[in-house]
């Protein structure tokens, strides 16, 4: 009998435990593109110095960062363009974001935060942690469809969505 009681509350926690996850991730989606519209009413437009020229793009400012439930797989690029292409700077309720990528021949080599949020140390201290994973899983992805890094909501919606602006100012 007892060995029955505590299979069946272990499948009652499993439940709830899927459920609870189940109804959490719409909400999770909810939020970003909340912070995100918010976000983007106050971004400004993005500038290039590449070798492709920049064009304005519509709905860059209304893009919301998306994060995957796994790990994108790297999407085919268009090959030849080259330069260095500045994301539009992001206004957070923790500061500003702006990063610029560096692509060449249609690869993304580098990402370079160019400002991060400094509302205050807290702030900076968060930033400053999230801006190496952000960058390292921009180049692994090879896009700006990455994962939110946990503990810098803020940083990451601005980050993802200044780099966004960058990539579609190199139209990459």
């Amino acid at each position: 009998m007892r060995i029955r009681a505590a299979a069946s509350a272990a499948l009652a926690s499993a439940s709830v435990l899927a459920i609870g996850w189940m109804v959490g991730a719409p909400a999770a989606e909810s939020l970003q593109a909340t912070l995100a519209t918010a976000t983007a009413a106050t971004s400004t437009p993005a500038t290039s110095t590449g070798t492709t020229p920049a064009a304005p793009s519509p709905g860059a400012a209304a893009q919301t960062p998306q994060a995957p439930a796994a790990p994108a797989a790297v999407a085919a690029t268009p090959a030849g363009i080259t330069g260095t292409f500045d994301g539009a700077v992001v206004q957070t309720r923790f500061g500003n974001v702006q990063v610029s990528v560096a692509i060449d021949n249609g690869t993304i080599t580098e990402v370079t935060a160019l400002h991060l949020t400094d509302h205050d140390p807290r702030s900076v201290m968060i930033s400053n942690q999230a801006a190496p994973i952000l960058r390292s899983e921009v180049l692994t992805a090879q896009s700006a469809q990455v994962q939110n890094v946990s503990g810098a909501t803020y940083t990451t919606a601005g980050y993802l969505q200044s780099m966004q602006a960058a990539l579609d100012a190199a139209q990459f």
